[in-house]
């Protein structure tokens, strides 16, 4: 009995010794085959250690824990060597189905006067690309992701919300409001891949209100308090779907109310065609075409003005990537009716965003609206309405 204790006790103190090196080694590899840093050189000789993100163009983008995210000019740089794999996409290079060409390099890169040199994993040996040459350079990760991966329907989303207040309380109370949110998702969720579909939604309102109080004048006359208000409503939701990388079809629906322009709500159904006129890494140029039914309904007339049109709407769509990370966007519409030429309106979207703070800004606005067969009212409406708008905006980033 004695030894076949003594002999337990040895099995079970060997088990435990195997155990703890099995683990030990294990760790041991595991560390061995987490890639090393990222380490970027500036040019004044300062070093941070991270994790690069991409280059696109001149802009090169690389994530410390120390300071987030920076985004330097490639001439900035004196070295850059990553322990990630990245591929390095030439300007030539173009993508197809959901494959890596042939001739783009995938491996860890060093970079060291103004040369990309990328090191393969099969020791094959590849020629030192010139920085000037290089479009994109993403890390392999994120490449395959995005040519073979699919984001769901909550993923890939890019935007903003924007809201502003003023209050004043005096011998008469005034305020405003005006608010904003902006969604866009694209499929792929990167530039240097051809977009495959676009769904945007969009939605806008202001409203404001001044009143004044009741009294009673000199000769004992009550006056009622009375107000006078201002209404601004907009949405819309669009989606593309690309046949080419600048040609796509459209489907689009929006709502618009304009109380100033006694418009209590008008409705916009239609499809088309849309394309890319401008698509550069600072600014992009959409121009669209659409055929549609519209319902306008008025209020506060003196007849019965309410329509139903078939039109179109011709638009284009400007967005300018400034110095300093401003952004200024612009939006310019004609919608015409075929059935009632009067029927025709005209919109112009204005909006500059300054960066303020991580993902908080600034953004100035204007909207500009024409509509020609406003109804006959009691005061007589005008057929021009025109907002200026600021407020605090927050940048929301796609995570997929």
């Amino acid at each position: 009995m004695p030894n076949l204790t003594h002999r337990a006790v040895r099995l079970a103190a060997l088990s435990l010794v195997a155990m703890l090196i099995f683990i030990s080694t294990g760790r041991l590899f595991a560390a061995d085959d987490k890639p090393q840093p990222d380490v970027i050189i500036f040019t004044n000789g300062d070093q941070l250690s991270g994790k690069f993100v991409n280059a696109i163009g001149d802009s090169v983008t690389f994530h410390s824990d120390i300071v987030g995210d920076i985004t330097v000019d490639w001439s900035k740089i004196k070295e850059l060597h990553t322990g990630q794999k990245v591929a390095v996409i030439e300007k030539s290079v173009q993508f197809t189905h959901h494959q890596v060409p042939a001739g783009v390099p995938v491996g860890t890169m060093s970079v060291a006067d103004q040369q990309i040199t990328v090191q393969s994993a099969t020791n094959a040996t590849i020629a030192p690309i010139p920085i000037k040459n290089a479009h994109f350079v993403i890390d392999e990760t994120t490449m395959n992701k995005q040519l073979h991966g699919h984001p769901g329907f909550f993923q890939g989303w890019n935007g903003a919300a924007t809201a502003g207040l003023t209050l004043v309380q005096a011998t008469q109370n005034q305020y405003s409001f005006n608010g904003a949110i902006a969604f866009a998702r694209v499929v792929p969720t990167v530039s240097w891949l051809d977009p495959r579909n676009r769904t945007t939604i969009d939605y806008s309102q202001s409203y404001g209100k001044i009143t004044d109080p009741s009294y009673t004048d000199a000769n004992g006359n009550f006056i009622p308090s009375t107000y006078t208000k201002s209404s601004i409503f907009h949405a819309d939701a669009e989606r593309d779907e690309y046949v080419s990388s600048r040609f796509y079809f459209l489907g689009q629906v929006s709502f618009d109310h304009n109380y100033s322009q006694s418009l209590d709500l008008q409705q916009i159904y239609g499809g088309g065609i849309g394309y890319t006129v401008i698509k550069t890494e600072k600014q992009e140029l959409d121009v669209k075409a659409t055929v549609q039914y519209e319902r306008q309904s008025f209020f506060n007339t003196a007849t019965n003005n309410n329509e139903n049109l078939i039109g179109s709407t011709f638009g284009g769509y400007y967005t300018l990537h400034l110095p300093k990370s401003m952004l200024f966007t612009q939006q310019v519409l004609y919608i015409p009716a075929w059935n009632n030429t009067r029927a025709y309106s005209v919109a112009e979207t204005d909006a500059l965003t300054f960066p303020a703070y991580k993902n908080f800004g600034f953004t100035l606005g204007t909207l500009d609206t024409y509509l020609n067969n406003v109804p006959f009212t009691y005061p007589p409406t005008k057929r021009n309405s025109f907002q200026f708008t600021a407020g605090v905006t927050y940048t929301i980033k796609s995570t997929y």
